[in-house]
């Protein structure tokens, strides 16, 4: 273990994960299904990307949203992800000090910028049903940059003031985490020096956002809501509940899950039904947003048979040309 003296304590400089089971053969079976999962992630994330950028009919404010919500999804799963799997195939799962900041800075970021994203999302569909004739003004490419810029920096400075409270934590005793990342709230257990306000500030800055963007998006929604019901037509209510189905499909997954970690009391669920938990918002969530995005949406699939489409012309264009078939 690597150590560090400092005054009549030994600095712990390395943690040890316990992760989600010490069994071999169930760690060798979970190291496939989340590798499989993983890669969908991947897959699934970066084609969302690749084609809101291509298809000049996903050039809106809502699929711009979404494709940075795909970046963040990548982002977020992988920063666990990745060490996860190694640690699967390991015999000591342990991570370094640094380690343990850049996957909490990593964590902190994505998991901030995307209730950021949400949010504005929201925004945009309230923007789009309550007031569709201001809708290209009010959501415009400055106004949709702007909110971007409004997510990376709330990301910015919650990541900052969470790294420097772990930073400021020092560790001297037991090293175990048990988890199967450097989960923040495990780490203050085992911190050697004061825990008051190291452990206040993070909860603090991420709980404000968390309020924040909730409120944002139940005010959004509620006004969605009084808008549809005022409607006299069916049809205009079917498409307008279509619009947000999606959304708020992901909005109630994501924060359902955070709250069962960060509100409820710790008494009311065990450390193995918090593993599991999180292992559903770090990396089941990320894999199901494509496909709820994907499967719920005609836009989206208009734009994916349109590109295919215009794929295969291209490659037949090409046999003809260089073949003369």
């Amino acid at each position: 273990m690597d150590s560090l003296e400092d005054g009549n304590h030994t600095a712990v400089m390395e943690c040890i994960l316990l992760g989600l089971t010490d069994d071999p053969v169930l760690g060798v079976i979970l190291f496939m299904i989340i590798l499989c999962i993983y890669l969908v992630i991947i897959s699934g994330n970066l084609s969302t990307i690749i084609l809101i950028r291509i298809s000049s009919q996903l050039h809106h404010p809502m699929y711009i949203f979404l494709s940075h919500l795909a970046f963040v999804d990548m982002g977020y799963s992988s920063s666990v992800t990745s060490n996860m799997l190694m640690n699967f195939l390991m015999e000591r799962n342990t991570i370094s000090y640094l380690g343990c900041a850049i996957q909490l800075s990593s964590v902190f970021f994505f998991g901030t910028v995307k209730c950021f994203l949400l949010a504005a999302m929201a925004y945009d569909r309230f923007v789009a049903i309550c007031s569709p004739l201001l809708y290209s003004t009010k959501m415009s490419t400055q106004v949709c940059v702007q909110l971007l810029i409004v997510a990376y920096i709330g990301g910015f400075l919650n990541t900052s003031s969470s790294t420097f409270s772990f930073l400021s934590l020092f560790f001297c005793g037991p090293n175990q985490v048990n988890h199967f990342f450097c989960d923040f709230t495990s780490l203050l257990e085992l911190s050697c020096s004061d825990t008051s306000i190291p452990a206040v500030i993070p909860s603090f800055s991420t709980g404000s956002i968390i309020v924040v963007t909730v409120c944002v998006i139940a005010l959004s929604y509620i006004y969605v809501l009084i808008t549809i019901l005022k409607m006299h037509f069916t049809e205009g209510r079917h498409k307008a509940f279509s619009a947000c189905t999606s959304h708020l499909t992901v909005v109630s997954l994501f924060y359902g899950t955070i709250t069962f970690i960060y509100v409820m009391p710790k008494s009311s669920y065990s450390t193995d039904q918090n593993k599991v938990v999180s292992v559903f918002y770090m990396v089941v969530i990320p894999m199901l947003n494509p496909l709820i995005y994907s499967l719920r949406n005609k836009e989206i699939i208009g734009a994916l048979k349109t590109e295919l489409k215009r794929q295969i012309l291209s490659i037949d264009a090409y046999f003809n040309s260089r073949y003369g078939i």
